[in-house]
């Protein structure tokens, strides 16, 4: 007769697991308060519950979703399922981003453009996103130009549109409103408009899969010959950002024909072509995967890991043959035969020529890359991109002391500040002052505990005679590479004067106001 009540053989030794099916009920009662079965549970108590209560919390440390709740990131709310509303805070991180990328446009040739969001469906029937993507599209009724028969309708008001969930066709218009010449090509375009995909109720995830969402898109309209070229600056672009970003190592995966695309097989045949010898030519390791390519055309997907260890697709890279024909795209190829691709042997040429499109998005959905930087670095942010920078610590309860450090927080906040309009150029940071009554190792606890990058201690002792003499003890608060911020402070030490050990074992030193400037700048500068 087996007992009632569940045993745990998993905690015995081998030895006992033999000799436990041959007991009565009663004796393994008996067993079961032994030395031997009262140390084994033991022993499973301390070491397998808190194992698991540990990843639980680690992951738990690292949810792009809790983090962004615990620091007033974004909100989620039923009325837009889908689309976040960005707090202050995570409004900083995205502009930032979004900052970054517009520093880089100029070195890399692009011209940032804005387009609408909404397009008749005519247009989508042209691109072939009514065909191949409807599903995905939201669909909008409004007025148009053309009327119904009804007399008692307005014109065009049940006319049919759809938000739009890619930024190419809008790009294709922008080139076809002016003529152009094979001099002009290669033209880039990048556009950081809002875009709409009716994603299934139950794949929205947090930030990493939504309806709404920002797009560092880009597109290049070139001559066949420049195919590889573009390319292959596509990829070094990514490698930069990544870099700078501190991302790890990312993988490329190259998307071929899928069952149901629009154009030729031949044309198919030679775009993947075209993008292998891209990949191979660039040093990096890539696979194929079969079918999942754009309806429109082959694509080179960069893929980056979360904390959980799912994969997620962030830069793309897509070379379309299709929507310049379907869009009756063409440019002036003269009389050099500037268009011809690199194998061909052919001296002629017509006079026009229709271009080559590629599509590509260095961070893709900037939503998503900003969920999977939080996970990254665990809430933790650089310096350059934090949205808590600074914050200034008051010491005791002395009014001349709690008036200066919120001077001292306004002109840190602007230091380029003057009246009147500012300049373009001029630096800002976000500096906060903290001025209640907690003591200051409470303070620092909780400065630290919401991820500020530096804390300042201010008390009677720092304030001198002349604002100029008057002084701030910074550390290092919260940061995902303390060594190389240590590293940079301590460059300042020799002008701060001697550093000193706090209680929490951070390095601090003593700098003027214009010193800690300087040293806000440099890490901007340096993306630390």
């Amino acid at each position: 007769m087996r007992p009632a009540w569940p045993l745990r053989p998993w905690i015995l030794p081998q030895r006992y697991l033999l000799i436990i099916r041959r007991l009565s009920p009663c004796q393994v009662r008996r067993f079961r308060s032994s030395p031997v079965s009262t140390a084994g549970s033991a022993l499973s108590r301390s070491i397998k519950a808190p194992t698991h209560k540990q990843e639980a919390k680690k992951g738990e440390a690292k949810d792009q979703r809790v983090v962004a709740t615990s620091h007033d990131l974004y909100a989620l709310h039923t009325s837009s399922p889908g689309s976040p509303l960005f707090q202050p805070y995570g409004t900083h991180i995205f502009q930032k981003l979004q900052a970054f990328l517009r520093a880089q446009y100029h070195n890399h040739g692009f011209q940032e453009v804005l387009t609408p969001i909404i397009y008749k469906k005519a247009l989508w029937e042209t691109s072939g996103h009514w065909d191949n993507y409807k599903d995905a599209m939201f669909a909008v009724t409004g007025r148009g130009a053309q009327g119904g028969h009804d007399p008692g309708r307005e014109i065009g008001e049940d006319e049919e549109y759809g938000l739009k969930p890619m930024n190419c066709p809008g790009h294709c218009l922008l080139f076809k409103s002016q003529k152009r010449s094979y001099k002009d090509l290669p033209i880039r375009y990048a556009d950081f408009s809002p875009l709409h995909r009716n994603e299934r109720s139950g794949s929205l995830s947090g930030l990493t899969r939504l309806r709404r969402f920002h797009q560092d898109d880009g597109h290049i309209f070139c001559r066949p010959s420049q195919i590889k070229q573009e390319i292959s600056r596509t990829l070094d672009f990514v490698q930069l950002v990544y870099q700078t970003f501190r991302m790890g190592d990312y993988k490329l995966r190259l998307g071929t024909r899928p069952e149901h695309f629009i154009g030729t097989v031949h044309d198919w045949d030679q775009a993947e072509d075209r993008l292998k010898m891209a990949l191979q030519g660039s040093g990096h390791q890539f696979y194929i995967n079969h079918g999942d390519g754009a309806f429109y055309g082959p694509k080179i997907d960069i893929i980056l890991t979360d904390a959980d260890g799912k994969d997620h697709q962030t830069a793309t890279i897509q070379l379309d043959f299709q929507l310049p024909k379907r869009f009756e795209l063409e440019y002036d190829a003269g009389e050099t035969g500037k268009g011809q691709l690199e194998s061909d042997s052919s001296d002629t040429c017509s006079q026009t020529e229709t271009p080559v499109l590629i599509h590509r998005a260095i961070l893709g959905s900037l939503e998503r890359f900003l969920a999977l930087l939080i996970e990254s670095n665990s809430g933790r942010w650089p310096f350059w991109i934090n949205p808590r920078q600074l914050i200034i610590l008051t010491v005791g309860n002395n009014a001349e002391v709690r008036q200066r450090a919120d001077e001292m927080a306004r002109q840190l906040a602007s230091p380029d500040a003057r009246a009147g309009a500012q300049t373009l150029r001029a630096s800002n940071f976000i500096v906060d002052c903290d001025n209640s009554n907690e003591s200051i190792a409470k303070k620092i606890i909780i400065a630290r505990k919401k991820g500020y990058s530096f804390y300042a201690v201010v008390g009677e002792r720092n304030l001198g005679q002349s604002p100029e003499k008057q002084t701030l003890d910074v550390s290092i608060g919260s940061h995902p590479n303390q060594h190389n911020l240590r590293q940079v402070l301590e460059n300042f030490l020799q002008l701060g004067g001697p550093a000193r050990s706090s209680p929490e074992g951070t390095t601090s030193t003593s700098l003027t106001l214009q010193q800690c400037q300087q040293l806000m700048k440099e890490l901007e500068l340096e993306y630390m």
